[in-house]
């Protein structure tokens, strides 16, 4: 390892200067944006939008190889996150005036790439987020900047760790896409499904005109008092609507808060059995998870208790799919909320029992197969943090050359 200031190794330059609103989105010019470097260790070019640029006018141009930094954010942890320019952009490509470029004199001694996954690992985060300065809105000087030291490996280890690490970047990648296609088809499904446009094999019954009610029981929930000990603690979950996700929570088992068997006989709860759809009726309409034990609710939800098992998917897909109608019934002054009575009333078009525990296990297997992605991408990002932690510190060189 070789510790040299950066300073010694290159030099900053602003972004765009002198531009009005009535500049952007026009003009022959392009420019870097500010989202692009905050979000992204690469630049691919694929992203640039357009600006007014006279002739003649002194602006620094951005090239292959720079490093481009925000200069400001709302918290020191997010001051000055790096991208590097790895595309050969045009001659009037240029930086938005909120980030500064960084480039190198020469590439014999750092790799462009190594030093903006660098600045993106903790060890580089801690070097930058200790320069901020700033109460309500941080920033970072380019003069204390270049004044960092760093420390780098020859250039042969940080070709291989930015290789290491590139390879990482495009499994990370290939898995947000099919994650992204797999979520777009399964919306597909719940559209075609969920209506009776597309019927699966087997099934050719017409479908009825029903209520919710007409399938399940709708039940709110309650909280014992906070007062006494007695009620907190036990064995029995208790969920809260913030604890359901948007996107559907799918089974659920375990909450934030426990409640004893003295807080549910001393309190509007209501134990739920296995497959009871828990529905958020307040703040966030139309949240939904499945009951994978017994389990309590609060007062902000309105669960659906089937009437027969074989409705419990069925249902939750279609809450998830018409979240609309649960929010135009929701009425309110502080925040809107709908009662179990507006629930159960709500209208649908129901197939029968066993057709609808057939689209419910389609578009169950469609979120298991979701589900392993995201677990797949979760552990890949974490392998890709502990790369980034261990091979650009040099604690792991030898696993990097054993790689390469």
């Amino acid at each position: 390892m070789t510790r040299t200031r950066l300073r010694d190794l290159g030099s900053t330059y602003g972004g765009l200067s002198g531009k009005t609103k009535a500049d952007f989105g026009r003009g022959d010019a392009s420019f870097v944006t500010f989202l692009e470097v905050i979000n992204n260790t690469r630049l691919t070019g694929l992203q640039l939008e357009r600006v007014h640029v006279d002739k003649g006018e002194s602006q620094n141009r951005v090239m292959r190889g720079d490093l481009l930094f925000n200069g400001s954010s709302e918290t020191p942890e997010e001051v000055a996150l790096s991208a590097v320019v790895d595309f050969d952009p045009s001659a009037n490509t240029y930086l938005n005036s909120f980030c500064f470029g960084y480039r190198l004199r020469e590439l014999g001694i750092a790799n462009p790439t190594y030093l903006a996954y660098f600045f993106r690992s903790n060890a580089g985060r801690r070097l930058v987020s200790s320069l901020a300065q700033g109460a309500t809105r941080y920033n970072i000087a380019k003069t204390k900047f270049l004044d960092l030291e760093v420390d780098l490996p020859p250039l042969s280890q940080q070709r291989d760790t930015v290789d290491a690490l590139l390879a990482s970047d495009s499994a990370i990648a290939t898995l947000e896409r099919q994650i992204a296609k797999k979520v777009a088809i399964k919306r597909g499904m719940m559209q075609q499904l969920l209506t009776g446009r597309t019927r699966l094999p087997g099934f050719k019954e017409a479908w009825i005109g029903k209520t919710i009610g007409a399938l399940a029981r709708v039940v709110g929930g309650g909280t014992p008092s906070t007062r006494s000990s007695l009620y907190w603690g036990g064995g029995i979950p208790w969920f809260t609507p913030a604890e359901i996700r948007a996107d559907g929570a799918g089974l659920v088992s375990r909450s934030e808060r426990t409640i004893t068997p003295q807080g549910l006989a001393n309190s509007a709860a209501t134990l739920l059995p296995v497959g009871t759809i828990l529905v958020t009726s307040r703040a966030s309409i139309g949240h939904c998870a499945v009951a994978e034990v017994p389990i309590t609710t609060n007062q902000g939800f309105a669960s659906m208790i089937p009437k027969d098992r074989r409705s419990t998917w069925f249902l939750y897909y279609w809450i998830q799919q018409n979240k609309s109608a649960l929010e135009f019934r929701a009425a309110g002054s502080t925040f809107l909320e709908i009662s179990a009575s507006k629930v159960a009333s709500i209208p649908l078009q129901a197939p029968s029992v066993d057709e609808q525990k057939a689209i419910g296990s389609v578009l169950r297997d469609a979120d298991l197969e979701l589900d392993a992605l995201r677990v797949r991408l979760t552990k890949a990002r974490a392998i890709k943090t502990g790369m980034m932690q261990q091979l650009l510190t040099g604690r792991a060189r030898l696993a990097v050359e054993a790689a390469s």
